[in-house]
């Protein structure tokens, strides 16, 4: 019984050590997340203090429905510390929808506080129309502006299903509810109505760069062919304001706006938490396997140069 009673004790006592070091293990674990969440990645440091900034916006890659990014404005806006917004932009565009939300979304902000766009390698179509949401906007000699419009593209495999002796049937409501269709060449009539819908979108883009660009509308018309421009022919020609970066923005800022230059930048939307990590998981594979101008439906402002044939 004795020898019992002995490991019976020595066992109750290795059980509170480990849940002592597993207690321990815990708050160091949490201490040092609570620290490395006190990191800037824009300002490259440790940002203890939380009062004023500017916040740093990445608007990158190719421009979808984002509710994150969404969010992340409107936390923007309503945030009193949050004394200007830097829109960084390095895209090619995207969806129309999702580039319209993002120019509605800024412009709410920009009601509140100064908004200014900084155009990285590329900000073109959608992305050049989140730029048109600023106040001020500023690119390098070198950046990719332009491409103003709207396209709509699908495939048609008819001849294909032909030569396999597949063939498809639908039935519709309507002459046009199945159209446009992979399974049968595009009419006239099809044709006719996408292309009122691309025209549509197009005339509204051609506004908004007149109307946020201080130009007439047969100039933004001009303008809006499906050319880009690099970053002094952009300045030249009236899309942007100025060639700069981030440095240049903060000097604009602080000289038109009198926002202190030397305030730290927080930068939004934050990095994904463990709870998103399946959503982005399931995005990076949906991207990796299928080119992402494929992935986007309905009208795409999207500048993507067609490979030779």
């Amino acid at each position: 019984m004795s020898v019992e009673s002995d490991l019976l004790a020595d066992r109750r006592r290795l059980k509170r050590r480990i849940s002592w070091w597993r207690g321990l293990a815990i708050l160091v674990i949490a201490a040092l997340a609570a620290f490395l969440a006190t990191f800037d990645p824009v300002e490259g440091r440790f940002v203890l203090h939380r009062g004023d900034y500017i916040a740093w916006l990445d608007v990158v890659g190719v421009i979808t429905e984002d509710r994150r990014l969404e969010s992340a404005i409107r936390d923007i806006a309503d945030d009193d510390n949050a004394k200007a917004v830097i829109v960084y932009i390095s895209s090619p565009g995207g969806s129309t929808y999702g580039a319209e939300q993002l120019f509605v979304e800024l412009r709410r902000v920009a009601e509140r506080k100064p908004v200014v766009a900084v155009i990285g390698t590329l900000g073109a179509s959608g992305g050049y129309l989140a730029a048109l949401a600023a106040d001020r906007t500023f690119a390098r000699e070198s950046s990719i502006v332009g491409s103003i419009g709207v396209l709509f593209q699908t495939v048609e495999v008819s001849r294909l299903m032909d030569k396999l002796g597949v063939s498809a049937e639908a039935i519709t409501s309507g002459p046009l509810k199945a159209e446009p269709s992979p399974f049968k060449p595009l009419s006239e009539r099809g044709r006719a109505s996408v292309q009122h819908l691309v025209d549509k979108a197009y005339e509204w883009f051609v506004g908004l760069v007149a109307s946020r660009r201080g130009m007439a509308v047969e100039r933004a018309r001009e303008l809006a062919d499906g050319r880009v421009f690099h970053g002094r022919e952009a300045v030249e020609a009236g899309l942007i304001d100025q060639i700069g970066g981030d440095r240049e923005a903060r000097d604009w800022l602080a000289r038109e706006k009198g926002i202190d230059r030397n305030l730290p930048r927080r930068r939004f939307p934050a990095e994904p938490v463990l709870s998103d990590l399946a959503e982005q998981g399931a995005r990076i594979i949906g991207k990796s396997v299928f080119p992402e101008r494929l992935t986007l439906d309905g009208l795409v402002s999207l500048w993507h140069p067609e490979q030779p044939r």
